[in-house]
């Protein structure tokens, strides 16, 4: 019995480990990419995958959205200026079988794309459209990326511009162009008031000489809108009409003549 013990144990003990050997354990989001003798043979999981130790290898693969920070880089804008721009992207794997077999670490190779492309796609960009259009240039730098990328099974899934660094002289000219800009919105918004201010006082006049009597009604509500202040002088408006009216009470009626020309005497020859 000792004997037959001594025996099957040591087979008892190498079947267990080449059992732990192939057996492996894949999460929701991981894909093994099995080989056999060096072959591709497909891909599995997620859950229990049984493999033959020593004659298959399996590699592991992430499907999830990773994200990568993509460093600081120099570049020359279209209309010659020098920027420094950093920006994030997110990509997952779609084909774990290209992931593996078409490139050798796929993060890698993704991160060094996303530099040089975003230094490409800068190029081509003023100023002006990288500091208000990011959008734009975010869509093109993704554009190109997941297209570049989709031969390794890679899905870029967005782009994202994180900060555009520029020195301090040109802050200090595109702070006087923002400047000069309000001044000049301020001068058109002050320019269109005068001349809606200027029409509409037309308009007013237009009505005010169409009705004599309107005249009479606005110098007393002018007169209403004096007396509400805190005012020692009032100055009244007094009417013409009113005026000759008095002097015809008063028997003045008729108005002095118009001096004519003097006539000098002829000169005694």
């Amino acid at each position: 019995m000792l004997l037959n013990l001594a025996f099957y144990a040591p087979i008892l003990a190498l079947a267990v480990a080449l059992f732990a050997l192939s057996v492996r354990i894949l999460r929701e989001y991981e894909r093994g990419v099995i080989f056999t003798l060096g072959r591709f043979t497909g891909v599995k999981g997620p859950g229990l995958i049984l493999l033959i130790p020593v004659v298959q290898q399996m590699v592991r693969v992430d499907q999830r959205t990773e994200v990568f920070d993509v460093p600081s880089q120099d570049a020359i804008s279209r209309d010659n200026v020098s920027v420094k721009v950093n920006a994030v992207i997110y990509f997952r794997v779609i084909d774990p079988e290209r992931s593996v077999i078409q490139v050798e670490n796929f993060r890698q190779a993704t991160s060094e794309l996303a530099q040089t492309t975003l230094r490409s796609v800068l190029g081509k960009h003023d100023l002006d459209e990288l500091l208000s259009e990011r959008d734009k240039v975010n869509s093109a730098v993704q554009e190109i990326l997941d297209a570049q990328t989709d031969a390794w099974g890679i899905k870029v899934a967005n782009v994202e511009i994180k900060h555009i660094d520029l020195n301090e002289g040109m802050v200090r000219v595109i702070a006087r162009q923002a400047e000069a800009e309000r001044e000049r919105r301020a001068k058109i918004i002050h320019a269109e008031g005068e001349q809606q201010a200027a029409q509409m006082l037309l308009n007013a006049a237009r009505t005010l000489s169409g009705q004599p009597e309107a005249m009479q009604l606005r110098y007393l509500s002018t007169l209403a809108m004096i007396g509400a202040q805190n005012s020692s002088t009032i100055v009244f408006p007094f009417p013409v009409e009113l005026g000759r009216l008095f002097k015809g009470l008063a028997g003045n009626d008729q108005e002095p003549p118009a001096p004519g020309p003097v006539q000098t005497p002829p000169e005694n020859r």
